[in-house]
C-alpha cells in the first residue's frame, strides 16, 4: 500500500495552524497586558503605549481570521483534490484559444494564471480590510484607493512579463537536466537571484515609488563620513516616498561589491528631522551587517539551502505514488515541484526557526556594532523613536518572539545595549 503523502501534508498543515495559533493566544494575552516592560518605562509615553496596543490587538483579530480562512481554503485544495482538477480544466482551456495542450510549457503557464488570478480573488478583500481599515484606523494608509489598484496591477504585469520565461527555463532545464539536474536548477536560480538583485532596485522599484537623491546637508555629510570611515563603497544615498503608501518608517541599503547604495525612507527623515544622529546611528546599524558579512552569510546559506532542496526534489521528482496521492495521473514538472515543496514543509518550519535564531543573533552584533562606533545612546532612542513611531508590540510573549521573530523584541536590545555600560560600572 503507497504512503498517504497528501493526507500526511494536510494533518501536518492542520496540526501547525494549532499550534502556531497556540502561540498567537499567548501573545494576546501579552498584547492585552496594561502595563509597560520595566525596560520601558519612562521611555516610552503612555499615550503611545495604548495606541501600539490597540494597532496590535487589531491586527491579531485580524490575523486569527485571515489564518483560520486559509487553512480551511489549502487543506480544501488538496483533499478534494482541487489542483488535478485545474490542470486538467487548464489543458482543455488551450485548444478553445488555438494552443496546443500537449505542450507542457504551454499548459503550465494556463495553470498559473488561473491560480494567479483565483490568488488575487482570494486575497483581495483581507488586503483592502487590513489596508484600509486596520492601517488607516491607526493613522498608517495614506494611499487612496486608485493606487492600491494601481500596484495591484502593475504587480500583475510583472508576473505576466517575467514569469513564463523564468518558468519555462525550470521546465526545460529539468526536462534535460539529466543526472546533474540539481546542479543546473541550482545555477539558474543563483544566475537569476543576482539578476533580480541587480535589476529590482533599478528597474521594478522605481515603478511603485520615486527615488531621489538625498539632499546635499548635515544628515548626508554625517552618513557619508560614516560610510567612508568604515570603506563602504557608498555609491548613491536615496529617499524613498514611503510617505504616499504608509506612514511606517525604515531604512535599508543594497547593492554589490563597490556599488552600495543606502536608501531612506521620507517618514524616517520626518520622525527624526530633528535628531540626524538617530538617523545615522539607525544607518551605522546596517552597515554593521555590511562589515560583519551578515549579508553575503545569509546570501551563502540561501544557495545551499536552495541546492538541497533541488536534491531533495531530484530524489522524490519520477515517484508515482507521491503524484498519485495528490490526485495526478501524469507527472508535470511545475506540479512535482509544488508537490515537493508541500512534502517538505516540516523541513521548512525548522529551517525557518533556525534561520530566525541566527537573523536575530546578527541584530545584536549590528547593535553592539553601532555601539562601538559611539552610537549607542543615538541607536538606543533611534530603536524606541521606530517602535513608537510604528506602533509596534511593546508587550511580546517569548515563545511567539522566539518562534516568528526575525528581529528581537526592543526590550532585549535595549537591555543589550545597556549590558557593555553596566559592566564597566
Amino acid at each position: 500500500m503507497a504512503f498517504p503523502y497528501m493526507e500526511a501534508v494536510v494533518c501536518f498543515m492542520i496540526l501547525m495552524y494549532f499550534f502556531e495559533t497556540y502561540l498567537d493566544l499567548r501573545q494576546r494575552a501579552a498584547l492585552k497586558l496594561p502595563t509597560l516592560p520595566k525596560t520601558l518605562v519612562g521611555v516610552i509615553s503612555q499615550e503611545k503605549f495604548e495606541k501600539s496596543r490597540a494597532y496590535s490587538l487589531d491586527k491579531s483579530h485580524f490575523h486569527f481570521v485571515h489564518e483560520f480562512v486559509t487553512i480551511l481554503m489549502d487543506s480544501a485544495i488538496l483533499f478534494f483534490g482541487i489542483l488535478p482538477w485545474f490542470w486538467k480544466k487548464s489543458g482543455n482551456f488551450l485548444p478553445l484559444v488555438g494552443l496546443n495542450a500537449e505542450n507542457e510549457i504551454l499548459h503550465t503557464l494556463a495553470f498559473l494564471a488561473g491560480l494567479m488570478i483565483w490568488s488575487q480573488i482570494t486575497d483581495l478583500p483581507f488586503s483592502l480590510y487590513s489596508t484600509f481599515v486596520i492601517e488607516a484606523r491607526h493613522g498608517f494608509n495614506k494611499q487612496t484607493i486608485w493606487l492600491f489598484f494601481r500596484d495591484l496591477i502593475k504587480g500583475m504585469g510583472l508576473a505576466i512579463v517575467l514569469g513564463p520565461p523564468i518558468v519555462s527555463a525550470i521546465i526545460v532545464i529539468i526536462q534535460k537536466g539529466g543526472p546533474y539536474l540539481a546542479i543546473y536548477l541550482w545555477a539558474f536560480m543563483f544566475v537569476l537571484s543576482l539578476v533580480m538583485m541587480t535589476l529590482y532596485p533599478v528597474l521594478i522599484a522605481p515603478l511603485f515609488n520615486k527615488f531621489t537623491p538625498l539632499p546635499e546637508g548635515e544628515l548626508r555629510r554625517k552618513i557619508e563620513n560614516l560610510a567612508s570611515s568604515l570603506n563602504f563603497p557608498l555609491k548613491k544615498l536615496f529617499v524613498v516616498d514611503g510617505s504616499t503608501r504608509s506612514s511606517h518608517s525604515n531604512a535599508y541599503m543594497y547593492g554589490f561589491y563597490k556599488n552600495k547604495r543606502i536608501v531612506l525612507y521620507d517618514t524616517l527623515i520626518q520622525q527624526c528631522k530633528d535628531e540626524d544622529e538617530e538617523i545615522v546611528a539607525v544607518i551605522a546599524h546596517e552597515l554593521g551587517h555590511w562589515k560583519l558579512n551578515h549579508t553575503m552569510y545569509s546570501f551563502i546559506a540561501v544557495q545551499i539551502l536552495t541546492f538541497l532542496q533541488f536534491g531533495g526534489y531530484t530524489l522524490v521528482r519520477n515517484s508515482a505514488d507521491l503524484f498519485r496521492s495528490f490526485g495526478f495521473d501524469t507527472q508535470p514538472v511545475l506540479i512535482g515541484l509544488i508537490i515537493f515543496q508541500h512534502t517538505v514543509i516540516p523541513i521548512q518550519h525548522l529551517v525557518s526557526f533556525v534561520l530566525n535564531l541566527v537573523s536575530r543573533s546578527f541584530e545584536f552584533q549590528a547593535d553592539a556594532f553601532a555601539k562601538k562606533l559611539g552610537y549607542g545612546s543615538a541607536l538606543r532612542a533611534g530603536l524606541v523613536k521606530l517602535q513608537e513611531e510604528n506602533l509596534s508590540a511593546m508587550n511580546t510573549d517569548p515563545w511567539y518572539s522566539a518562534y516568528h521573530y526575525s528581529h528581537p523584541p526592543l526590550v532585549e536590545r535595549l537591555t543589550a545595549i545597556d549590558e557593555p555600560d553596566k559592566k564597566e560600572d
